[in-house]
């Protein structure tokens, strides 16, 4: 197939012939708040992605994890995640300072539904409940506040599909590039892939928190 042939959908009527529309049962899993079952997940999950975009459009995912039970629900409309160390790059930050709609994507282990959390964050650098966020007797020096618009229990097509959650489907992980390796090739160092892959395991085990 070439360029030409190439058929892009670019309005939403044109979507929607595509695709069609909801049921009705669908979009009534929409809810505005944090139900008692959305803070059971949200209280089982110790891993979650945060969806965030600057204020040109430029989109940004990065992955978080905690021990389960490390996010906060302050009440039905109010998420507090601790901001651990990271690499400096502050994308997800600077993305919430100049734009603060943002995305939670929860995942629970062995769960194959996920939590979809959509809403305005802010930057909290202390407050009372940074207490409740120690891990390891760490204290975050930065939290994100996330005022809830709309949260969606996602089926499981996506991981049954996927199988992620079954080790046998797995690839085999030999065939596979080590974090160590791929950075030496990208940015050409003059160093062993084994040796920065033991650099890069301990600096994450002694800079987690």
């Amino acid at each position: 197939m070439g360029i030409s042939e190439i058929k892009v959908i670019e309005t939403h009527e044109a979507l929607r012939e595509h695709l069609g529309h909801p049921m009705e049962r669908t979009k009534g899993k929409i809810r505005p708040c944090i139900d008692p079952h959305a803070r059971t997940v949200i209280e089982h999950s110790p891993f979650y992605l945060l969806a965030t975009a600057s204020s040109d459009g430029t989109c940004d995912v990065s992955p978080r994890g905690d021990p389960a039970g490390s996010v906060l629900v302050l009440d039905e409309k109010t998420l507090v995640l601790a901001d651990r160390p990271g690499n400096k790059l502050l994308d997800s930050q600077t993305n919430i300072l100049e734009n603060p709609h943002a995305g939670l994507l929860f995942l629970v282990p062995g769960m194959n539904e996920t939590l979809r959390i959509n809403g305005r964050a802010k930057l909290v650098a202390d407050a009372p409940f940074f207490d409740d966020l120690v891990v390891k007797g760490k204290r975050p020096s930065l939290a994100i506040m996330l005022e809830v618009q709309e949260l969606y229990l996602h089926c499981a097509k996506a991981f049954l599909r996927s199988a992620l959650w079954k080790p046998e489907t797995w690839p085999d992980r030999s065939g596979i590039p080590s974090a160590g390796r791929i950075f030496r090739d990208q940015m050409r160092l003059d160093v062993t892939a084994e040796a920065l892959d033991a650099a890069l395991t301990e600096g994450a085990l002694t800079t987690q928190y």
